[in-house]
């Protein structure tokens, strides 16, 4: 599991880089200010994200089952709460209303919170040298 997180991680990453590059120089004449802030922030977070899988792959005290947890959590995370972000600051250049869709932030951002506390959890549970 700990090759899986760190795929995501490193793909997740890459993809971070490519759309704020996208955001600064393909969409800076298309969006609004606000706009813009907005799709960077779901750059922002995706790149936070895949740092923490690259972190969770790499530690050896994670067990495989929390390892596993922590893969979905963030891919759907990752998926739900950046890709919601990106389709609603790109709203008008659409023809898909992601207004209809925009609970899926949220939901999206209590899995990324949730994978930050599995992690804590499983660190506590560490035993002390």
């Amino acid at each position: 599991m700990h090759r899986k997180l760190l795929i995501l991680g490193s793909t997740s990453g890459f993809l971070a880089v490519v759309l704020g590059a996208f955001a600064s120089h393909g969409l800076e004449k298309v969006l609004s200010l606000s706009q813009l802030n907005t799709f960077e922030t779901g750059v922002r977070y995706q790149f936070y994200h895949a740092l923490l899988a690259i972190l969770c792959g790499s530690i050896s005290a994670l067990s495989e089952k929390s390892k596993n947890l922590l893969f979905y959590m963030l891919l759907v995370g990752m998926i739900l709460f950046s890709g919601s972000i990106y389709g609603l600051a790109t709203n008008e250049l659409s023809s898909f209303d992601f207004k209809s869709i925009a609970l899926l932030t949220p939901l999206g951002g209590v899995f990324l919170i949730s994978s930050w506390l599995v992690l804590l959890f499983n660190v506590l549970k560490m035993k002390k040298k």
